[in-house]
Order: C-alpha cells, then structure tokens, then sequence
C-alpha cells in the first residue's frame, strides 16, 4: 500500500514558495489555507491528540501531548529514548510506545545510520524526523532563549527529508534513506543508495558556503570514493567546489521528481 506524502515543490512548481514551505510546511490543507499556522494547530491538538486518544492508542494523553512537544526537539537529531523519556518525566518503554504510535500513523520516521563498508566506528542511533516541517514548526516550543536559526535549520532539515522520503516512496522504494555519522561526530545529513548509485547530500541553513561546511562530505567521499556529493545551501550560485557539487537548496526541491533519478535532477 503506498502512502500519501505532504506535497512535493515540484508537484506545485510555479506555486511553489519557499519561504512559505518552510514556515509552515507542505500540508494540503495548510499549504491551501489564507491561515495555515490556525490549521497547524488544529491539525496537532485535534487529529494528534484526540484521534489517538479516541482510539485508545494510549493511556494517559496529557503525557503524550506533552511528548509530542519534547520530541521536536529531536527532529532532524539522533534519537535517545533514554534521554527523551527523562526529559518527558516517563518510563523509557512507554517512550518508545509513544514513538511506536507516530511512526504507525505516519507522523513520524526514523532514518538509520549508514553502515555499508563502513570504515570508521559509526553511531548506533537512529534520527528522527515528524513527517512535516510545518508540523515539527507548530509542535517546537519556542521562547527568548531558543535561537531561531536553530530551529529553522532543522525545518530546513526536515523540509529536505521528507522530499527525499516522497520521492523514493512515489518512485517504487528503489533506494534507502539514511544518514552518516562516526563515534567522533562526523555527520553526512543524507544518504542515497541503491539503483541510483551511492549519494551523500548535506544541508546547511546558511547563504554562503564555507571550506568547512564541505569537510563532513569530503570525509565520507574518503571513506566511499564512489560517493556523489551533494551540498544544500540558502544561496543561488550554482558551483563545483573539488568533487563537491553545491545547488540552491530551493533548486533541489523544485527539480526533485518521482521516477527520475538523482543523476537527472542535479
């Protein structure tokens, strides 16, 4: 059975604003609403909350809604059930059956960390990612200490992530989603592989590019020489850094469509 995704840029094409899709995400009924922050909010306290709680999908709802709000702090992050469930004031079993129930109602999904071939010792936690920016958007707590760029590069994250997720679903499943990261703390955001070779992509919040924005990638292209490397950026410029091929991530979004491969959208 193939799921339906939030909308994909290029299935919008010239509707398609980026700004909009990562303040509010990629929602039909949000993207289409004239108030889609009223609409993110319903969709979290109505059909997260209540919908669970009708179905008797837990027990106590207060302590699922307030696991909702601590896990956005998790998106676009390695995932440790134990820290959540301290941070959530539950037992590490219950906080994992409450992950259980967003990745049963598709609200959420892990990606596991890459280990083919692999060289160097790398991490055993999954990341974890809500199904959309808009979503994680409406879910984050936000006061004076937190800092905006922060949340806005992991929505960034996540905006990516859940494009990638639609585009290999829609286009047969034929590639695994992952990510890459050592015991040092070397971290590719995303990894493609499968028919479409073997890719690393990045993602960085940020309009200009730095020498050292590109060591993670060039890491892993040391360790898997066959790689193609991609880095995501705020920018426009369209440039070969070494081995590294650097696009707007808007760009990338646009041209991301189902059924065609990597190679023919960069």
């Amino acid at each position: 059975m193939r799921s339906l995704h939030p909308f994909l840029a290029s299935e919008l094409g010239a509707r398609f604003d980026f700004s909009k899709a990562l303040s509010h995400g990629l929602l039909p009924l949000a993207w289409e609403s004239s108030d889609p922050d009223d609409v993110l909010k319903a969709y979290a306290s109505l059909y997260l909350r209540e919908e669970v709680q009708m179905e008797g999908l837990v027990r106590n709802i207060g302590n699922f809604s307030r696991f909702l709000e601590i896990a956005s702090f998790s998106h676009a992050s390695e995932l440790n059930f134990s820290n959540l469930a301290r941070e959530c004031e539950i037992e590490r079993k219950t906080a994992e059956g409450y992950m259980g129930v967003l990745e049963d109602l598709l609200l959420g999904f892990f990606l596991p960390v890459f280990t083919k071939r692999a060289k160097r010792a790398t991490t055993t936690h999954p990341k974890f990612y809500y199904f959309d920016a808009g979503v994680y958007r409406s879910l984050r707590p936000r006061g004076p200490l937190d800092r905006v760029e922060e949340i806005e590069g992991h929505a960034l994250e996540g905006l990516v992530a859940q494009h990638l997720r639609a585009w290999n679903a829609y286009g047969g499943e034929t590639n695994t989603l992952s990510f890459w990261r050592t015991r040092s703390g070397t971290e590719v955001d995303f990894v493609v592989y499968g028919p479409d070779g073997l890719w690393a992509v990045e993602v960085k919040n940020a309009g200009k590019i730095r020498e050292s924005d590109l060591n993670p990638l060039k890491s892993f292209q040391d360790d898997y020489p066959e790689a193609k490397c991609l880095f995501l950026y705020r920018g426009k410029e369209r440039l070969k850094k070494g081995n590294i091929l650097c696009v707007s991530v808007e760009e990338f979004l646009l041209q991301l469509k189902p059924g065609r491969s990597l190679d023919a959208e960069v």
